[in-house]
């Protein structure tokens, strides 16, 4: 497994990777799957920002991905990143997702970040320790924040200061 800086052509294999998660998991409260046209935006907005995506390859298959982006707009949260990192669900527990957020930390940390969050649907235990294990703490949870597959999922936010 190799990480590196995802490219343009690798949109439709990350598209994939979260197409699958919002259609068949609460990692990510969207409801239906995103378009070529909603990962390309996504991809853009990422570029202009100078955020970084980064991917995970095994024999030359993009098998899962990671990035960050702006926690909030207003110019205070300016030093706080939110990050994603999702896995092709046949390499889950194959050590990606570890390799994938470490390489993340490091940039964050290089960019001058004072804090990464993450924000994980709170019956997602497996996601919650995996954090636990980089030194993220569990810092708020709030209450039916969201409504997906007919039933309220309260959202963990947690913290690993930089």
């Amino acid at each position: 497994m190799t990480i590196r800086n995802a490219v343009f052509e690798d949109l439709e294999s990350i598209l994939s990777i979260v197409n699958h998660a919002i259609l068949h998991t609460t990692a990510n409260y969207l409801y239906e799957a995103q378009t070529v046209e909603d990962q390309q935006k996504w991809w853009e907005e990422k570029q202009h920002k100078k955020f970084p995506i980064l991917v995970a390859m095994v024999d030359e298959q993009v098998v899962g991905f990671a990035t960050y982006g702006t926690f909030r707009e207003k110019i205070g949260y300016r030093f706080t990143v939110e990050h994603s990192v999702y896995i092709a669900p046949d390499f889950i527990g194959k050590g990606i997702g570890s390799s994938l957020l470490t390489e993340l930390i490091k940039l964050a940390k290089s960019e001058g970040y004072h804090t990464m969050i993450g924000g994980i649907d709170a019956e997602n235990q497996d996601s919650i320790k995996f954090h636990e294990k980089f030194g993220f703490t569990q810092v708020g949870l709030i209450k039916q924040a969201a409504f997906k597959f007919n039933r309220w999922l309260d959202l963990a936010f947690m913290q690993l200061m930089l």
